[in-house]
């Protein structure tokens, strides 16, 4: 309040004083161009002077405010855009959770525009249109993602060979990949998708190229790599096999490919188990006999067992020693008990071979050690034994035969013939 006065006191001052000077002189002022010429007085030029200031103050002012009210409608315009942009993105992501392609796609498309986001609004409707099967629609998003944001190429790409690989266009899939792994080769997804489209090409060489670097930069969780590694193998293992057009050739090509694997796999399970099978399935036998004898030291079962007894090795007598080292461990093993049984009879000791085939029966009835004793005995020409072992284990030949009438034990039935 107190500035307000003194400054009240000083426009009374002020207007005092020019009011005092205007009375003394008032002055004269003229203003000539060509023949025309303007006279006024000195106090009434210095008003126009400051009402034309004034004026041109206010002007200037309310051009300056037209300036900023046209910015501000276009700021608010641009605002208004994105808040309906950003609806129509969460409702488009959320249709994109729910299911609903349609719904998802219209709302993703229509609002990439005034997004903040439009990768992320382009990248999601090509995925919407992609799971109602409208191909073309998905490759134009997906060229509109690329448009819009090309730093953003790798993204971009992953998402298009991920869609080419869902609708089984491989080699697409596969130069999509190849060309992105140039541009980024330390991307470990884009190794992860090329080792899956190899899978599904069955190219093993090529993913056998591949682990290394799935290895070096830990792609892959060393369990799921090391079944990558398993699949790759088992599947060179059986080309090689296609190499040789004879059975020399085949072992050969075969013996080749397993010493040609990394180290630490030559004493893999499932690979030693599978090599093993396919040297048995060429004829190869004498070549299966010590590695399925070390594999059975190291993790022996039954089946591997059962394999073993019917495999003839170089030395049936080492091999009928080494089955007999297991029993030791597992002396009520019927399977254990039946490859003696066989090693035994492949040794030509028919006594031992009927006893361990009595004993494997005593321990499990099967069909195939009932089989194989009843073969040894016929051959033996123990005829009242082997009648003795069909009534005893007729059971195991008839299991699953429907329950019917029987005639009785020493009936006077006689058969007809039809």
């Amino acid at each position: 309040m107190k500035r307000i006065f003194i400054l009240l006191l000083l426009f009374l001052f002020a207007g005092t004083w020019i009011g005092q000077k205007m009375i003394q002189d008032s002055g004269y002022t003229l203003f000539a161009y060509g023949q025309t010429t303007i006279e006024m007085s000195l106090w009434v030029f210095l008003v126009l002077v400051v009402v034309l200031f004034f004026a041109l103050h206010w002007g200037i002012n309310l051009f300056n405010r037209s300036l900023k009210s046209g910015t501000r409608l276009r700021l608010w315009s641009g605002s208004r855009k994105s808040r309906i942009a950003h609806d129509k993105t969460l409702k488009g992501l959320i249709a994109l959770s729910e299911g609903n392609w349609w719904k998802a796609q219209r709302l993703l498309s229509m609002s990439a525009d005034n997004a903040d986001l439009p990768l992320i609004n382009y990248l999601a409707a090509a995925h919407a249109a992609q799971e109602q099967g409208d191909e073309k629609a998905c490759d134009e998003l997906l060229q509109k993602a690329r448009t819009t944001t090309p730093e953003a190429e790798i993204a971009v790409g992953i998402n298009q060979a991920q869609t080419q690989l869902a609708r089984g266009q491989l080699e697409p899939s596969l130069a999509t990949l190849l060309s992105l792994r140039k541009k980024a080769p330390k991307n470990t997804y884009v190794m992860k998708l090329l080792n899956k489209v190899y899978i599904q090409l069955h190219d093993w060489q090529a993913v056998k190229d591949l682990i290394p670097l799935l290895r070096k930069n830990k792609a892959m969780k060393p369990e799921k790599l090391l079944e990558t590694e398993q699949l790759c193998y088992q599947n060179l293992l059986e080309q090689s096999i296609t190499e040789g057009s004879s059975p020399e050739e085949q072992r050969k090509a075969l013996a080749e490919t397993w010493h040609n694997m990394p180290g630490q796999l030559a004493q893999d399970d499932i690979l030693a188990r599978h090599y093993t099978q396919l040297l048995v399935s060429i004829g190869a036998e004498a070549k299966a006999e010590p590695v399925l004898r070390d594999l059975i030291n190291r993790k022996g079962d039954n089946e591997l067992i059962n394999l073993y007894g019917r495999i003839e090795g170089e030395n049936p007598k080492k091999q009928l020693e080494a089955a007999n080292r297991w029993l030791k461990d597992d002396p009520l093993n019927a399977d254990l008990l039946l490859t003696l049984g066989r090693l035994s009879q492949r040794n030509q000791h028919w006594g031992k071979a009927v006893s361990y085939f009595e004993q494997s029966l005593e321990q499990n009835p099967k069909a195939e050690t009932l089989s194989e004793l009843a073969r040894l005995l016929k051959n033996l020409g123990e005829a009242d034994k082997l009648r003795q072992l069909m009534d005893q284990h007729l059971s195991v030949i008839g299991g699953g035969l429907p329950a019917l009438p029987l005639p009785n034990k020493g009936s006077s039935t006689k058969i007809t013939p039809l």
